[in-house]
């Protein structure tokens, strides 16, 4: 597996984005959803970081930085013909790494709460991800909440 950024108008890049929005979409309630469109995604502030096997793309992730010492992760995907491989591990490792050596002081992302979103908590919550307040324009509710980890430890 090799972990690289990424580029937006990569046509696999885009494809899986648009996987990812649409999942996203179908998961929450109306009015719940914040995953970032491809549009969203070419937008100054933010890095993408894929995973590829031989010259598949299998998984992304996104980095997007806030104001204040923080960023934010967005738009973690793996393609669903290659959960279990540890993409998405090693794409978190890649976008901690980069927030860390930005120096940044906390690294935050919003996420469901439906059983849908339980495999993306394990995994945030297994690498020291807590859940905590909202942050940016989010709002914790019965279907959103926020998770933080904090880079200056």
């Amino acid at each position: 597996m090799h972990i690289a950024i990424a580029d937006i108008a990569d046509p696999g890049v885009r494809d899986l984005a648009a996987y990812h929005q649409r999942e996203m979409y179908r998961a929450s309630p109306p009015g719940t959803d914040f995953a970032l469109d491809v549009s969203g995604l070419e937008k100054a502030g933010i890095t993408i970081v894929g995973a590829w096997e031989e010259q598949s793309l299998i998984a992304i992730g996104a980095l997007k930085r806030l104001p204040e010492g923080q960023a934010e992760l967005k738009s973690m995907r793996t393609h669903p013909d290659h959960l279990g491989k540890g993409a998405a591990s090693a794409i978190l490792e890649a976008l901690i790494a980069m927030a860390a050596q930005e120096g940044f002081d906390r690294l935050s992302l919003e996420t469901g709460t439906a059983e849908a979103f339980q495999p993306a908590i394990k995994l945030y919550t297994k690498r020291g991800f807590e859940r905590g307040d909202a942050f940016s324009e989010y709002v914790n509710g019965p279907h959103n909440q926020c998770y933080h980890l904090d880079l200056t430890a």
